[in-house]
């Protein structure tokens, strides 16, 4: 059981000050939602009372490229060193330390520090612009920043005359910038590790003590796809409880036998508590990944990391099935023949089993000894549990090809305002669709239901967040008197329990013949018939009809931005129509060439066939010129589609489609 700590009194389920307390949710009946309270510190002492020896966090020497270790106890002597650094350098009582950097112990031991030392941590994306992070920094007044390199030094040089709440800023890796001279507020980590705080030790434990569970410990901004990022405010119960649900939730996970890899942005609140709150209360390793890890360096660390459960947001396992296919299509005949049959056997046991019917088939067992094993074994997945993703829907397509490997992928369902997850499939859940049922000590309830139960889905629990800093209008909107998250998204939930999402509220398409569409769907349906097609994004709202715009799968160079020259997969396609087009503006200089505007009318066409009705039908496309990146501002950090960005940015090509 969790140890009983002070809470500060409170009445309100939600507030926009950091520096009030919250009321918490406890649900006396349920054994989840009853538990006792507790703070990160408390957490921590915990964790190295039981585990102190036991390896926390794995970073690779960047000289000798060997794997360093640091235990549970050294993890926490970090923590409260920087924590008394951050009190000497100025940070405040529920004062802010932002960081703006690459997942690294640097970023864990930060986060924590500032915790501890009764502070707040907010992340910042590193692929921000200078507005975007000054935005941020006023927001949170932050009093700190940490940045790891000199090119995210060069944005907080940029506008620190135009921070008066910031008093420090520190780089952790070299080459550092040259002003970073100990001089006007700019520091170097390490050499902040020698400075002695003897003289703010008291300060130190004074505000150790006077933490408590319902109060502000992180800021989550959200990526901001539609306006300016909203700083949701999360409690130490937000975490920790959260953290503590989920280890309930999923069954099999193993004290100080888990391991880990950390390679999603920390500014998002899932690899936050994933990361490192469910790391910490399970006592997990957690290995970290490279700085370039999704440019095609993952893959090593997982190979050498073997971790137990991995979390990946769509577009991740998207990637590597691309890359898996990319392999097997270049494989001999009796090759291909062989992994068809062995997939079709994994893929077969997996989904009788979904239909309630055990299945221990002798052809399974062959498959996954003699095939699969080596395919979990070449990616770094030989002991994982648990495949999770989320912060995006993901295809049906997407999840049966990785449950033909023998790597069924569980959904989950949550927001930063929820401190991530709420809710999420179990292995062998009837249905794909699903994002499964509550998490334990949690509560989903269904507004406005329409004649078919669709309505909005409301949340509600320990997880629920406090409120946006500074956002009292939003807030209200957010949360309501009886602590209830209103999410946007539309949906139902089953007679079984399950939960399931059809729509956006702010997302929906309402066409001008007044039918709600929901966008998602339409796309994956359009995506799934074409193995060319990258990104599909549906366009009608206040329109006659549905219209797509399209991108076709292209090269990345080194900074995720798209190039011209065409990908595997596309080059494939035009292969099949005898075309040896190399570049995606040889593509489009030919007209579009007909015969791929031909191919992806049909592949329109099959996806038009499974619509629900004729208002959901596809009638108009166009290619775009490029693919959706975070770097071209298509994407959010979290790789979420800006709709809005798209349409004011291709606004002539929409606007022909109508004309």
């Amino acid at each position: 059981m969790m140890k009983q700590v002070a809470l500060r009194e409170a009445t309100e389920f939600r507030v926009t000050d950091p520096a009030k307390p919250v009321k918490l949710f406890q649900n006396l009946r349920d054994k989840t939602a009853s538990v006792d309270p507790i703070t990160v510190p408390a957490l921590m002492n915990r964790t190295v009372e039981n585990y102190g020896n036991h390896p926390a966090l794995m970073t690779k020497d960047p000289i000798t490229k060997k794997w360093q270790t640091i235990t549970y106890r050294e993890y926490k002597e970090r923590v409260e060193k920087m924590a008394k650094v951050f009190i000497k350098l100025g940070l405040e009582r529920h004062g802010t330390v932002a960081v703006l950097a690459f997942n690294s112990v640097e970023w864990f031991v930060s986060e924590l520090a500032a915790i501890h030392a009764g502070g707040t941590i907010a992340g910042v994306y590193t692929t921000n612009s200078t507005e975007s992070v000054l935005y941020v920094l006023e927001s949170c007044k932050a009093n700190i920043v940490v940045v790891d390199d000199a090119k995210q030094m060069e944005k907080i040089h940029a506008i620190k005359d135009k921070l008066p709440h910031l008093k420090a800023i520190i780089q952790t890796l070299s080459p550092y910038a040259p002003y970073v001279k100990r001089a006007d507020g700019y520091y170097r980590w390490s050499e902040l590790e020698a400075m002695n705080t003897a003289d703010v030790e008291e300060e130190y434990q004074a505000r150790l003590k006077s933490i408590v569970a319902n109060e502000c410990c992180c800021l989550v901004y959200t990526s901001g796809t539609t306006g300016q990022p909203k700083g949701a405010m999360l409690t130490h119960d937000n975490f920790t409880w959260d953290a503590y649900s989920f280890t309930v939730y999923v069954d099999g996970l193993q004290m100080g036998k888990e391991v880990l890899v950390s390679y999603l942005p920390l500014s998002h609140v899932a690899a936050q508590i994933i990361d490192i709150f469910i790391s910490m209360t399970i006592a997990a390793t957690v290995y970290f990944a490279d700085k370039d890890a999704l440019k095609g360096t993952l893959v090593k660390t997982l190979t050498d990391a073997r971790p137990t459960c991995f979390l990946g947001v769509p577009r991740v396992y998207e990637k590597i099935q691309e890359k898996m296919m990319q392999i097997g299509a270049q494989s001999g005949a009796l090759k291909r023949v062989v992994a068809g049959w062995a997939k079709s056997a994994t893929l077969k046991h997996h989904m009788e089993r979904m239909a309630g019917r055990p299945s221990a088939s002798l052809q399974y067992k062959l498959a996954t000894k003699l095939i699969m094993s080596k395919v979990k074994q070449a990616l770094g997945f030989s002991r994982c549990k648990y495949f999770i993703t989320g912060a995006a829907p993901m295809s049906v397509d997407t999840k049966k090809y990785f449950m033909s490997l023998d790597m069924p992928i569980l959904e989950a369902f949550g927001m930063s305002e929820s401190t991530g997850g709420h809710c999420m499939g179990q292995l062998h859940d009837p249905t794909f669709e699903s994002i499964g049922r509550n998490a334990p000590g949690t509560q989903t309830k269904i507004v406005c239901p329409d004649d078919k139960g669709h309505g909005e889905i409301c949340l509600r629990g320990r997880h629920i967040f406090m409120g946006y800093i500074n956002e009292t209008e939003k807030t209200m909107e957010a949360i309501d008197d009886d602590g209830w998250l209103h999410t946007g998204d539309i949906g139902y939930i089953d007679n079984d329990g399950y939960i399931f999402i059809t729509g956006r509220l702010k997302e929906i398409i309402i066409t001008a013949g007044g039918e709600n569409i929901p966008p998602v769907h339409i796309e994956n349906l359009v995506k799934s018939e074409c193995s060319a097609i990258s990104n599909a994004l549906l366009i009608g709202d206040k329109r006659k009809f549905l219209t797509m715009l399209i991108t076709l799968k292209t090269e990345m160079d080194s900074e995720g931005a798209p190039k011209n020259e065409l990908a595997p997969e596309t080059l494939r396609w035009l292969e099949s129509m005898d075309l040896k087009y190399t570049t995606l503006k040889e593509i489009l200089a030919a007209g579009p060439d007909p015969k791929v505007m031909s191919s992806l009318t049909e592949a329109v066409t099959r996806a038009n066939k499974n619509s629900i009705s004729n208002a959901q039908k596809v009638q108009k496309f166009a290619i775009l010129p490029h693919d959706f990146t975070i770097p071209t501002g298509e994407l959010g950090p979290t790789m979420k589609t800006k709709r809005s960005f798209i349409v004011d940015k291709y606004k002539e090509v929409v606007d022909k489609f109508y004309q």
